[in-house]
């Protein structure tokens, strides 16, 4: 008899999972859950509400807002057109150019940090004339923050709008081509209009990504209260001296993460 399977996944209904490959499974889930679960059971939830507003709480949770959100739009103006160019223009060496743009997702952060401090510190490539010419000092400064933040971030904008731009039909791009639009009118009217859920998805993917941020950041711009401390940063910090606001600043990201995650599920994770 053919299992019956389900109409939307197509997976078989009604067959039992070996158990060879059930347990390693629970084991899995059991590795992911319970570091998070530890975290919940040890938050001091009668604090709580004075923790949360506590002074240098707000200042790290609102620069890292601030950091987050202006390395996103950084990403947005850069991640986009290099999408777009990784999609649909064919060049030689694209595919080492697709490399490279990945290399951020697993190159160590504190390893990013220290290339963005050869190149733009006072001494670096660029650093130097950044300097001498314009007046202009990135390394430790919320400037320096946002920097970094985008360079670990963007690659997740990039791949998800890539898909999307692959994903697409092209068809319409030639229709309103075919019309007499030039090819600005047909990216802005045609070709961003069609990727729109997956610029969405990558810029909030990016957004959490920079939220979360912590090698590159603490190597390139520091740790300095009210200027470069983000929100990771902190929980470093109070690590040393204070465990319960280190647990519930890490509450704090836990909560944005699963939230982002949560709501980009179907998008991302393809769950249904």
């Amino acid at each position: 008899m053919t299992p019956q399977r389900h109409p939307s996944t197509g997976r078989a209904a009604g067959r039992r999972v070996p158990a060879a490959l059930l347990l390693p499974a629970a084991l899995g889930l059991f590795l992911l859950v319970l570091p998070l679960l530890g975290l919940l059971l040890r938050t001091p939830w009668a604090s709580l509400p004075q923790r949360l507003t506590a002074p240098g709480v707000l200042t790290a949770l609102r620069l890292s807002v601030q950091c987050a959100t202006l390395a996103t739009l950084l990403c947005l103006a850069l991640g986009v057109p290099l999408a777009w160019l990784l999609a649909r223009v064919e060049f030689p060496g694209r595919r080492v150019v697709r490399a490279l743009v990945t290399v951020p997702l697993v190159l160590p952060p504190v390893v990013g940090g220290l290339a963005l401090l050869l190149v733009f510190g006072r001494r670096g490539l660029l650093g130097g004339w950044l300097d001498d010419t314009l007046g202009v000092t990135l390394p430790f400064t919320t400037t320096g923050v946002v920097l970094a933040e985008a360079f670990v971030a963007m690659p997740f904008l990039v791949i998800a709008v890539e898909g999307a731009l692959r994903a697409a039909d092209i068809r319409y791009e030639e229709a309103a081509a075919t019309l007499g639009a030039g090819r600005w009118t047909t990216f802005t009217h045609v070709t961003l209009p069609l990727v729109a859920p997956g610029v969405a998805a990558g810029a909030v993917l990016c957004w959490a990504r920079a939220l979360g941020e912590f090698g590159a950041t603490i190597t390139f711009a520091g740790n300095y209260p009210g200027r470069t401390q983000t929100m990771p940063l902190a929980v470093y910090l109070a690590l040393e001296t204070d465990l319960d606001a280190a647990i519930v600043l890490s509450l704090i990201l836990l909560v944005v993460s699963v939230a982002i995650l949560a709501g980009l599920r179907d998008r991302w994770l393809g769950s249904p």
